[in-house]
């Protein structure tokens, strides 16, 4: 899964039921944030950190499987828990974190995918311009990712609040396939590394 803002979306104001416009879009900005981060890490030393860590793409998949596996059974029952906030906290306007870390930015916008292309276009670049040519664009859509999640946050304001218990359930319930649907390519990939002939 490539980074896709539009196809978060529906999950993003799922999670977030309560939040106001102006909350929305500061987790949404972290998010961005963090998601830039973690692939620009990875575009420059991801083979150095999994090899380092012992870490396969199939063990990172399944761990962002059941990170969203966890979120998506607690929205269908609409039991999310969130960080707990002191008033000076709330007061000063301190970002919430809850989401924006875990699952917003990775796995859902930094997904396995787009880890996995980023490390992937990393090795094929071959001159500095061509590196300089895929941060740029990591950066270009870490920052359309935010203006679309901004959007969909002013938005909100005209949702019936009937509509958004309702997308809630919905989406926990996608979110959970896409949870599962991220184990079963793990799995797939791991049998095909045991089955690989080896080399003579």
């Amino acid at each position: 899964m490539i980074v896709d803002p539009l196809a978060v979306v529906p999950a993003f104001l799922a999670m977030t039921p309560n939040d106001t416009a102006e909350q929305r879009i500061r987790t949404a900005r972290l998010a961005c944030w963090v998601a830039a981060g973690v692939l620009l890490v990875f575009s420059l030393a991801g083979q150095i950190i999994f090899r380092f860590m012992g870490i396969t793409m199939p063990a990172f998949q399944i761990a962002a499987s059941i990170l969203l596996l966890i979120v998506a059974l607690d929205m269908v029952r609409a039991q999310r828990s969130r960080v707990q906030e002191t008033h000076e906290e709330t007061k000063a306007g301190t970002e919430k974190t809850d989401i924006a870390v875990t699952p917003l930015a990775i796995p859902m916008l930094a997904g396995p995918g787009a880890i996995s292309t980023t490390v992937l276009l990393q090795n094929e670049a071959r001159d500095i311009p061509q590196h300089i040519a895929l941060y740029g664009c990591i950066l270009a859509v870490s920052f359309v990712s935010y203006l679309v999640l901004r959007l969909a946050a002013r938005g909100t304001r005209w949702l019936n609040p009937i509509m958004m218990s309702i997308a809630i359930r919905i989406m926990g319930l996608l979110l959970a396939a896409v949870a599962i649907q991220f184990m079963l390519n793990a799995i797939k990939a791991f049998r095909l590394e045991l089955i690989a002939p080896i080399p003579i």
